[in-house]
């Protein structure tokens, strides 16, 4: 029956790889349940409701991979994208997050336009690779001081510049997978075995 469905021998891979795989790849993502209400209850979002979302959102789209498009990706919020939502259009904008929502459904409704046509294929084809790159590479970064921030690491300066803060003070211990992000970030390019599971992506 899974052979039939998702046919195992012809990607050259079997049912032990494929739960090992998709273990791996649910300890890596699981953080996201976590910290994703965290981010958006900052943008005034009720974070159980948040909560359940990312959970039916993660598990709905990553059955229709499985399922539709025969694809080993699991996918869940973006974690770039949430912070950018809550501390940039929320917080630095002053716009409320309904509105700020009802944005996000009107890119999802263009974006699933662009993908029904090859106008998407065109955009991405245009976007040079060191683009790609540093696109990936700064939204990493940007989380990665979003972390030190709330982990009190680091504080605001009244200079362009961030100054340390002092360490004594408990914090919350969520910015631990944004911060091992860039871990992974080191570890992946020399194919580190396991350097996802200890690395949790963006």
């Amino acid at each position: 029956m899974l052979e039939k469905l998702f046919r195992l021998d012809e990607n050259r891979t079997t049912v032990r790889i494929e739960i090992i795989a998709g273990a791996t790849t649910y300890l890596t993502m699981a953080y996201i349940v976590f910290v994703n209400p965290l981010i958006l209850s900052g943008a005034g979002m009720d974070r159980g409701a948040v909560f359940v979302a990312t959970c039916l959102a993660s598990a709905f789209a990553t059955l229709l991979m499985a399922l539709v498009a025969n694809y080993p990706l699991a996918l869940a919020p973006g974690m770039g994208m949430n912070a950018y939502f809550a501390y940039t259009v929320v917080k630095g904008l002053h716009y409320s997050w309904q509105v700020a929502l009802g944005a996000v459904f009107l890119s999802g409704v263009l974006f699933l336009i662009l993908s029904l046509t090859r106008i998407r294929s065109w955009i991405v084809d245009a976007i040079p690779l060191s683009q790609k790159m540093a696109i990936s590479a700064g939204i990493g970064l940007f989380l990665g001081i979003i972390a030190l921030k709330e982990a009190g690491i680091i504080a605001a300066s009244p200079t362009p510049s961030s100054r340390s803060a002092t360490l004594k003070a408990p914090q919350p211990c969520w910015p631990a997978p944004a911060l091992s992000s860039w871990s992974r970030s080191i570890a992946w390019p020399y194919r580190a075995r396991l350097s996802s599971l200890f690395s949790p992506p963006l």
